[in-house]
């Protein structure tokens, strides 16, 4: 089926609500997508159904209006607290938009509430929210919708109130289980009624998802909606409106190349993927001073409250660059991205073909373009192969100067930046050791002078990769990185009082160490009077040392050994000694044994 548009909403062989038309021809959608064509309907005739369809296909709508309908459609109306859909997500990002496209339809119902319930809010006041607004519609992430559950004792019982079902959807299915949700799933399904509707929704199919689709689905219908024109063996992943380049470079030209290449579309609205949280953090930071007049947005899954908020700024600039990990790789509607940019190819090859999908979406058109090594350029081939998402090279990238001396220099004057490139270095590395197509990213064939060059790192961090290596194209700054300061004042004060307070800690030990050493012999020449007194006794008693006198010798040694070990000090050696010689010489007491019970 072609994935651009499929006939108007009137052609569908069910009839949609007027409101629910209303509100299509409100927001300009006046055709379908085959997605919505081949899902709609089923939904509507209590089908289960399992769709898979290319990234940008218009999934949204293929289970937001079913959802309207199939409540509107109920004998028995929703209470004020009873729950009549659930649309899972694996992002906040994904389940805001959901949530939004959702509101967009349901202010024609007032007879409807929904609750918003992911990560980066206080789950107290979701449950106050909850109880005082009640929500029939509830989109939410695994892990807080999990925790809703476990709130019965702040007075909500989520299980009692989910009993009247009517719909749940999985949105983006098979990344739910990438991102390891599925101990969370089994534990929400379990509190799910078994007579409901039930969709999947992805843009892949995979093993762990089918095993979903047996658990959760009745008899599902499947969907997979192609690419028109492309053949069934040959399929193409990506939409048909992509245009997908490829540029080789030199791990030290790879950012000023970025660079360029944004200063010459800073009016266009681009995402630049990144590996790692700490790639994003330092080189977002670098972006900001580089591209003059351009809005530079930073989004990573470490994020917590900002996430949210950054979010919906950036869909609603016109133009800007918003620097991300694969958290923005899934599921986002972003309007009207020009380029999405692969600074480091994703660690799976199905994460690429979902970066590529922020762009060229329903219809439009779009571009991607992904930055490789020249030891990474059979990559090309791996995709078209293993993806069926051919590559064409771009002509190299025009007036590309060098900007990392200046990324040097911000390291110099701020601490916290050069905190963030040593980060970021490390956290590159351990990525690309792990990436899934190994036998084309090896951490060994890594050149890393050129990397850290790349990285304008002042110096090489202490890492096991580097252990025992030299790297003589790689030059360190002949400044004491340990001058460096932070820019932030309260920080740097926290800081040096910590430096203080570590000198201090080092001063004692190694006093502590020297009195140590000069008491050693002192104390073995009181053990060695201490035995030979012991052994005078013995003799002059005529009978070998006593239990009494052996014990003694016994903690004596153990003393020693603490002490040769640095486990106690000489003081501390000096006042057991005189400890024991005290309670030897007082007079003993009635035992315990003595005693009246």
């Amino acid at each position: 089926m072609d994935n651009t548009t499929d006939g108007t909403w009137d052609s569908l062989p069910v009839k949609l609500n007027d409101g629910i038309l209303e509100t299509l021809n409100e927001l300009q959608f006046t055709h379908m997508t085959p997605v919505q064509s081949a899902c709609i309907p089923l939904f509507m005739s209590n089908k289960d159904v399992a769709a898979e369809a290319v990234t940008g296909s218009g999934k949204t709508l293929a289970f937001v209006i079913p959802i309207i309908e199939l409540l509107l459609k109920r004998e028995e109306k929703l209470k004020k607290m009873q729950v009549g859909a659930l649309v899972i997500t694996p992002t906040r990002e994904l389940a805001l938009q959901i949530s939004e496209v959702m509101q967009q339809f349901i202010h024609k119902f007032p007879q409807f509430t929904q609750i918003l319930l992911i990560g980066g809010s206080n789950p107290i006041e979701d449950v106050e929210k909850f109880k005082d607004q009640g929500a029939n519609i509830v989109i939410a992430t695994p892990g807080r919708l999990e925790d809703m559950f476990k709130r019965k004792a702040d007075g909500l019982d989520l299980a009692c109130l989910v009993k009247s079902l009517e719909v749940l959807v999985l949105d983006e299915a098979d990344r739910l289980l990438d991102m390891g949700f599925e101990a969370s799933l089994n534990a929400i399904l379990g509190h799910l009624p078994k007579q409901r509707r039930t969709g999947l929704f992805s843009a892949t199919q995979t093993q762990e998802l089918e095993k979903l689709v047996r658990a959760g689905l009745r008899n599902p219908v499947r969907i997979a909606v192609k690419e028109k024109g492309v053949a069934a063996s040959a399929t193409q992943k990506t939409p048909s409106r992509l245009s997908n380049y490829y540029t080789i470079c030199r791990s030290e030209n790879k950012f000023n190349n970025l660079v360029a290449f944004l200063r010459q579309h800073k009016h266009e609205k681009n995402l630049v993927f990144f590996s790692t949280c700490a790639c994003v953090e330092y080189f977002g930071r670098a972006l900001e001073t580089l591209i003059k007049k351009a809005t530079v947005c930073c989004i990573h899954g470490k994020m917590k409250d900002k996430r949210n908020k950054i979010f919906a700024d950036f869909r609603a600039l016109k133009s800007g660059i918003l620097v991300c990990t694969d958290v923005m790789a899934r599921g986002i509607d972003i309007p009207d991205v020009d380029w999405v940019l692969q600074y480091d190819p994703p660690s799976s090859a199905s994460a690429f073909v979902h970066r590529c999908g922020r762009t060229a979406r329903i219809g439009n058109q779009g571009n991607a373009l992904v930055f490789l090594l020249p030891m990474e350029e059979s990559y090309v081939n791996f995709l078209s192969i293993n993806q069926k998402c051919p590559l064409q090279k771009m002509p190299p990238i025009n007036d590309v100067v060098d900007v990392l001396p200046k990324v040097k220099a911000m390291s110099l004057a701020d601490r916290a930046t050069f905190d963030r490139s040593m980060r970021a270095f490390v956290s590159y590395v351990q990525a690309y050791a792990k990436h899934e197509c190994s036998l084309i990213f090896r951490v060994k064939d890594l050149d890393f002078g050129s990397l850290a060059r790349a990285f304008a790192l002042l110096r090489l961090p202490k890492m096991p990769e580097l252990k025992g290596k030299t790297f003589p194209d790689f030059v360190e700054t002949t400044v004491d990185t340990e001058t460096i300061r932070y820019k932030d004042k309260n920080r740097e004060k926290q800081r040096q009082k910590m430096l203080a307070e570590l000198k201090t800690k080092e001063k004692i030990q190694f006093s502590k160490n020297h009195v140590k050493n000069e008491a050693w012999s002192k104390q073995k020449s009181k053990k060695e009077r201490r035995q030979k007194r012991a052994t005078k006794r013995s003799r002059r008693e005529g009978s070998e040392i006593d239990e009494e006198d052996l014990e003694e010798l016994l903690n004596d040694t153990r003393l020693l050994k603490k002490l040769k070990k640095g486990q106690i000090s000489a003081e501390d050696f000096d006042k057991q000694i005189a400890t024991e010689q005290k309670n030897k010489e007082k007079p003993a007491g009635p035992s315990h044994e003595d005693e009246d019970v």
